[in-house]
């Protein structure tokens, strides 16, 4: 027996845990009783230490959890980055509001979030550059990408694959978006052999590689991770006040002073600075009908 390898969970079903070595081989753990006696439950991302009993099968087990960076809820992963939110811009069309609901989940768990814009080849360059304009005002870095037109260079697209490859280099990135957005092409695209690693963890599970069942961490190479997560319909923003909404649209801070009433939630106030910004096109109407939306939303989840 070999004690102590370090490695990291990139997978875990049914009481068994995937471990990733440097080395790029992939143990087969499960976790000691210790950590059931201490209500403590490793998580994809975590790096561990495990002893290995079986070389030759790629067995082992988890002997220690390394001290956390950090730890999200949703998705539930440890020692992220960064996370980028993918949407299509055609096929199927984005909904905006579940963007947003995105957006805010991943502002409240402190994670920098870079927004992906796939399938460019389906609209005109000016619908796509309009919606970049939009969400860079938000704060947000924004790539649009292309799978379809990669490596066409008569298309005249820029298929920001290159680019996204850079922004993830040496760190560990969750990927989340709608069901139908591209995300597998995507991943296909950055990393050609991510299907490789997936395949061998089917192969012990006996589950189908193709639909992403649970979260997991795909190598790329070096220290770069990414975590491709089950694709969402729908999202609550759930534990906040109706009041509270407003810090997560950064556009609307540098107008707040204009606002007469301290608190000023930018729905029905006289005298409202945001309001204003919006009626002058310095703040997007589609991001305001979003949090108007999501506001009543939490004022009447509040009620009850």
């Amino acid at each position: 027996m070999t004690d102590n390898i370090t490695g990291k969970i990139i997978k875990g079903v049914g009481g068994f845990y995937y471990i990733h070595l440097p080395d790029n081989r992939i143990f087969e753990c499960k976790a000691k009783g210790v950590f059931r006696n201490q209500n403590i439950k490793p998580t994809v991302g975590d790096n561990v230490l495990m002893d290995i009993i079986d070389e030759q099968a790629l067995i082992g087990n988890i002997r220690d959890i390394l001290p956390r960076e950090n730890s999200l809820i949703r998705p539930m992963v440890s020692n992220v980055d960064q996370a980028v939110i993918i949407f299509a811009l055609s096929d199927p069309k984005p909904n905006f509001n579940l963007l947003d609901r995105f957006l805010i989940m991943m502002d409240r768990q402190d994670v920098k979030t870079i927004i992906c814009f796939n399938k460019s080849d389906l609209v005109s360059g000016e619908e796509a550059d309009k919606l970049k304009r939009i969400y860079e005002a938000c704060g947000y870095d924004v790539i649009i990408t292309s799978t379809y037109s990669r490596g066409d260079l008569s298309s005249g697209k820029e298929d920001g694959v290159d680019r996204l490859q850079a922004l993830i280099k040496n760190k560990t990135t969750v990927f989340a978006g709608p069901s139908g957005v591209g995300k597998s092409s995507l991943l296909n695209a950055i990393n050609p052999n991510a299907n490789v690693q997936t395949g061998t963890i089917s192969e012990k599970i006996k589950r189908g590689k193709h639909t992403t069942r649970h979260s997991e961490l795909i190598w790329v190479g070096e220290d770069t991770y990414i975590m491709d997560t089950p694709g969402f319909s729908s999202l609550f923003v759930e534990e906040m006040e109706c009041e509270e909404l407003k810090e997560y649209y950064g556009e609307f801070v540098q107008f707040q002073n204009g606002c007469k009433f301290i608190g000023c939630v930018h729905i029905n106030e006289p005298v409202c600075g945001v309001k204003n910004a919006l009626s002058e096109g310095k703040i997007s109407k589609l991001r305001y009908d979003n949090y108007k939306q999501l506001y009543e939303e939490l004022k009447s989840k509040k009620k009850w």
